[in-house]
């Protein structure tokens, strides 16, 4: 039964891998780069949050063990290069790959964060930091306003997966139907929020108080 799982995170991994290195390519030809550009991108977003996670729980990196991902994202990225011209409409495109490959990686991020025996806080962050930090690298790369620093829900989507995955656990639900449930939530919450343009309550900054006579704070 471990090793089913272990094969579901690894094809979790490698889909997350190939849909985020897509996002990469794609911003690489918003900014019109070269071939070289496009691998790049494709190969950090690809690889970067998985890459964080793994480090973190002091597991061995999974692109390390089993070099395919990052292959998978050469790949794309190439591909891309040649057909992105092609995609009309490339940054709507880009939201909506990038709210899919935030709902797998975010799941998988969980799972294998209670897999190296973390509790489920700690598993919960690990699904937001394998979702986030890719497209973070993405975005500095890129000279991309970064997404987690938007209004835009994204960090909430994802934390709200890896909740409902963690939750069906608790609950006793089959870990594969877990997941599911995990993975839908996110990518529903992310791919609505899209669509109807939802966000968070922004902070808004409020007059301080005046000092009084003495120094003090009124």
């Amino acid at each position: 039964m471990m090793t089913d799982f272990a094969s579901i995170l690894t094809m979790l991994d490698l889909a997350a891998a190939v849909v985020f290195a897509t996002t990469g390519a794609l911003v690489a030809s918003r900014k019109e780069m070269d071939i070289l550009g496009f691998m790049w991108l494709g190969v950090i977003t690809g690889i970067g949050g998985g890459t964080l996670r793994d480090l973190l729980l002091g597991v061995p990196v999974f692109w390390v063990v089993n070099p395919t991902p990052v292959a998978l994202c050469l790949l794309v990225a190439g591909v891309a290069h040649f057909t992105a011209h092609r995609v009309s409409s490339r940054y709507r495109l880009l939201l909506y790959l990038d709210a899919f490959g935030m709902a797998l990686v975010t799941i998988a991020g969980a799972a294998k964060g209670l897999d190296a025996g973390a509790g489920p806080l700690v598993a919960l962050v690990m699904g937001v930091i394998t979702a986030s930090f890719g497209g973070i690298l993405r975005d500095i790369l890129g000279q991309e306003p970064s997404i987690v620093m938007r209004k835009d829900i994204y960090v909430s989507a994802s934390a709200a997966g890896a909740a409902v995955f963690l939750l069906g656990l608790w609950a006793d639900l089959p870990r594969e139907w877990a997941m599911l449930a995990g993975l839908v939530t996110a990518a529903i919450i992310r791919c609505a929020a899209i669509w109807f343009n939802w966000s968070l309550p922004a902070y808004r900054p409020r007059p301080g108080r005046e000092p009084d006579e003495k120094g003090g704070i009124k």
